[in-house]
């Protein structure tokens, strides 16, 4: 595998022999992601509850473990493999929030705050989480990329840039459909 300017392995290229079918690829590239994994993780549950179960850890192996097992995915660079790992871990956070709320159906309406301090300081409950899922369910039928940029910047933290570069759109396309997007959920969730 190649290295980058800094001499540190090439993820973009050992991504790119994963898909090609080279799992000893796949094995080399977790030290190399892992740290960032657990920055996606953490700032995930800094969102949760004070008292959440779901440890750091577990949600990172979680995830690592369903991008593993990822076999239709061309990984483009290591923006896209970190994009389609905040998706995993919404995932995961949602499946956990819903079987909880499964246990203590009831309660008043529910508020979800979408700022611009990503990720967020608020700790949202499992209601709150489930209704911001929901409402990005329905944005996702009206303008999928909203969706993607909306996952990119709320939940992982991506900036605007690397959201750019994930999505191969530009910057000011990735600002103009955020802010719109922000709008449309504080609409959906009042």
């Amino acid at each position: 595998m190649g290295a980058d300017s800094a001499g540190r392995p090439n993820i973009t290229e050992m991504l790119k022999a994963w898909s090609g079918g080279d799992r000893d690829a796949a094995e080399d590239l977790m030290p190399l992601v892992y740290d960032e994994l657990r920055r996606q993780a953490r700032r995930f549950l800094r969102r949760e509850r004070a008292n959440h179960t779901l440890e750091t850890t577990a949600l990172v192996h979680e995830a690592y473990l369903r991008l593993i097992d990822q076999q239709k995915v061309t990984w483009q660079n290591r923006a896209h493999f970190f994009g389609i790992a905040a998706q995993m871990m919404r995932r995961i956070l949602i499946n956990y929030a819903v079987a909880r709320s499964r246990e203590k159906r009831g309660g008043d309406d529910i508020q979800v705050t979408l700022d611009d301090t990503i990720p967020g300081s608020c700790n949202e409950s499992d209601e709150q989480l489930i209704a911001l899922d929901q409402a990005l369910t329905r944005l996702e039928v009206l303008d999928e990329r909203q969706t993607r940029i909306v996952e990119m910047r709320y939940f992982t933290g991506l900036s605007i840039e690397e959201t750019a570069e994930v999505l191969s759109i530009s910057p000011a396309t990735v600002k103009r459909e955020w802010t719109m997007a922000k709008a449309w959920l504080r609409s959906e969730l009042e």
